[in-house]
């Protein structure tokens, strides 16, 4: 429906608000400036007992989505192409198998109990309740996806499109200009986008099919999500911090020492925690991010290489995922 847009123009006045395609005269040094993407730490053996619950799994678990309306985890594992949907309230109950035709690149939750699976050429829609699985097709690989407030798709693509798709009315939206859209994050009527290639977090002006300001995200960013201020976590794996951004004006709010090569987050609104897993020493860490500087509240030993974590919203036990077969980790946080 709208074509590419233009990317914002933004000052080289530090490293931290760098624009990360640089700032240049030259036409021929208009294109991004990329880095090999950053990724998890490969993990050391396990030195130390797990704490909590280790529940087994017999696969590397590729993520992990906690679906507070019909309190489910969503476990990918993408070495078997399926997914296994886990009741919250009692992880040692048969899972729920539903089988794919790909790989997952990422899963997010929707409303009304729906997991959507950022899939090549297509988004899975899966029905949490019923285990009904449907597709929207995608012109492309699509590597993260979210739904907007209004109902629209959007779909982050591996050539560093975004695209937007309705799919009650059919119409849809194509904003370029990133290398890779490597996740999205919706606050509000706002859609973020991360870049790993250029380790950088970028608006989107969707009225206006454009992309916004864009921030260098550290030194190697790789995951991200929101919190119920408004805020975007990002963490810097490569850098070894903790990223937070705000988004009625895109800035870097906070950044911290994480720990060695933080890699999944997430956020307990509730107990308004923030949970980094560290691929470098088999770790979980909480954060107090109240104040203007994160204060450790919180570490626990985790299963080797912690590569997904989530929070179970209603008791707030964390749920993480061995990428190297070794379990699904349940640990409980909150006092009974």
């Amino acid at each position: 429906m709208a074509g590419p847009g233009a990317r914002a123009v933004a000052t080289c006045i530090g490293l931290a608000f760098l624009l990360v395609a640089g700032c240049s005269s030259s036409s021929d040094e208009d294109a991004p400036v990329t880095i090999e993407p950053a990724s998890a730490a490969q993990s050391p053996p396990q030195n130390a007992v797990p704490d909590g619950i280790v529940h087994p799994v017999d696969q590397p678990i590729d993520s992990i989505t906690f679906d507070p309306e019909t309190q489910t985890a969503v476990v990918l594992e993408n070495a078997e192409n399926r997914i296994l949907l886990l009741r919250g309230d009692d992880l040692t109950a048969p899972a729920r198998t539903i089988d794919l035709d790909g790989a997952v690149a990422q899963v997010s939750s929707a409303a009304g109990g729906v997991a959507l699976l950022a899939m090549n050429k297509q988004v899975g829609r899966l029905n949490l309740s019923t285990g009904e699985l449907s597709f929207v097709p995608a012109d492309g690989d699509v590597r993260s996806v979210a739904q907007l407030p209004d109902g629209r798709i959007a779909m982050g693509l591996g050539n560093g499109e975004i695209h937007i798709e309705d799919t009650v009315t059919g119409e849809s939206q194509v904003i370029d200009g990133l290398t890779s859209v490597d996740g999205l994050a919706v606050v509000g009527d706002t859609l973020t986008a991360l870049d790993r290639s250029q380790t950088s977090v970028t608006e989107v002006d969707m009225a206006d099919s454009s992309l916004g300001l864009a921030l260098r995200a550290g030194e190697g960013a790789t995951q991200l999500t929101t919190d119920h201020y408004g805020r975007i976590l990002v963490t810097d794996t490569k850098g070894n911090e903790l990223l937070a951004y705000t988004t009625d004006d895109l800035m870097l709010r906070q950044r911290f020492p994480a720990g060695p090569s933080p890699y999944a987050v997430a956020y307990d609104d509730q107990s308004d925690r923030a949970w980094v897993t560290l691929t470098g020493t088999n770790e979980v860490v909480g954060f107090d991010l109240s104040s203007g500087v994160g204060v450790e509240t919180a570490r626990y030993s985790t299963v080797r290489q912690p590569n997904s974590v989530a929070v179970d919203t209603v008791n707030g036990d964390l749920l993480i995922g061995s990428a190297t077969g070794d379990g699904l980790q349940q640990i409980p946080t909150r006092s009974p």
